[in-house]
């Protein structure tokens, strides 16, 4: 029997990206990676589960920050290599600056605006600056 994790075009590190966006109101929140583990983890788990390439480790979104991303559904694209979670973000910050979305940043005018205001300083969402 063929697991859903074998129909997944994972590339030559065994990862696939992935676009969190808020269930409700369909804003994309962030990209990050997912392996096997983490995918089957997030599946089994009901929540955000990536691989974080800089730790080298699984990374469930919100265990240092409590900024938990409930998993509402996950979808695959039609070439089977990129993975979108759809998402209820707790407490309304995705973005590891305290915003709500890592897309903050919209190029108007020939430079890069900065659109959200911060939500919570890091230095309470991770207890440093």
């Amino acid at each position: 029997m063929t697991s859903y994790l074998d129909e997944v075009n994972w590339n030559k590190n065994g990862l696939i990206p992935v676009i969190a966006q808020d269930a409700t109101s369909g804003r994309v929140l962030m990209q990050a990676w997912a392996n096997r583990e983490a995918l089957q983890t997030a599946i089994d788990e009901g929540r955000a589960v990536y691989w974080s390439r800089s730790r080298n480790a699984l990374w469930r979104k919100g265990e240092e920050s409590g900024n938990v991303q409930k998993l509402v559904d996950v979808y695959l694209d039609c070439d089977n290599d990129t993975l979108c979670y759809k998402v209820e973000q707790i407490g309304g910050i995705a973005c590891h600056t305290g915003r709500e979305s890592c897309f903050f940043q919209k190029f108007r005018n020939d430079k890069w605006e900065i659109l959200d205001p911060v939500l919570k300083d890091t230095s309470e969402l991770y207890g440093k600056s």
